[in-house]
């Protein structure tokens, strides 16, 4: 059995993967180039922390989310998503997987309030076994932070600005209105390309409204992620 963590770049998948390190075979991060460029930074200080390489796919095809939804010519829509995940990360695992199908098991980082997606991924991906060590420890966002802290590793930047992933600037799969009227602030020739690409294709990125509509005090941002560090992150620091 082919154990592997599909690592995101974000706080909790690092931990989830430092977590059972022992038991993986590889440690794959898939690219996008509209990540925050202190990402591969994180990626680095990471793949140190694990002790095992970490393998950087990317698209060979497509580099950005404005390209792929140019090709598919939508932005997302019900039942369906974000074109940007399926094009940029799922097809570029695709053919691994393929080969893989019935000698695979997945380490994912979802935290324990987020077990309402491991039901999506056992969908997905039914021929597969799959382990998500911070669910399995009751471990929330907050406790990775100070896990992640404790173990000296410097998280990357789009958390110290305020952000609670870090994911794609500008994320056009959950980004709300107080999500970018935040881009709008930190990320201006972001949300610019966002909002164009809105009209371009006639599709809202916010049901209802577009981007170029949106009043600086409409939503809301949630303040940075922090914490208190205790016996968890002391006993966790790995």
């Amino acid at each position: 059995m082919l154990t592997v963590s599909y690592f995101s770049s974000g706080v909790s998948s690092a931990v989830a993967t430092k977590l059972e390190i022992n038991q993986i075979d590889r440690i794959f991060y898939t690219h996008i180039n509209d990540q925050h460029p202190d990402t591969m930074r994180f990626v680095k200080a990471c793949e140190a922390w694990f002790g095992k390489p970490v393998e950087i796919w990317q698209s060979p095809y497509f580099k950005t989310v404005d390209e792929v939804c140019r090709y598919r010519k939508f932005i997302k829509a019900p039942n369906v998503g974000a074109p940007c995940t399926t094009v940029l990360k799922r097809d570029v695992r695709k053919r691994f997987e393929y080969e893989n199908t019935d000698n695979l098991r997945v380490v994912w980082g979802f935290d324990c309030n987020e077990k309402n997606r491991i039901v999506n991924i056992k969908q997905h991906m039914p021929e597969q076994e799959h382990i998500f060590p911070l669910v399995e420890r009751n471990i929330t966002k907050e406790e990775a932070h100070e896990i992640l802290n404790a173990s000296g590793i410097k998280r990357p930047v789009m958390y110290d600005m305020g952000y609670h992933n870090n994911n794609c600037i500008g994320c056009v799969k959950s980004g709300g209105m107080g999500y970018f009227n935040r881009i709008k602030i930190d990320f201006p020739e972001v949300f610019a390309s966002r909002a164009k690409l809105e009209r371009d294709l006639g599709f809202s990125i916010i049901p209802g409204i577009y981007l170029d509509e949106l009043k600086p005090e409409q939503g809301r941002h949630d303040p940075p992620i922090t914490g208190d560090c205790g016996i968890l992150c002391e006993a966790m620091a790995l």
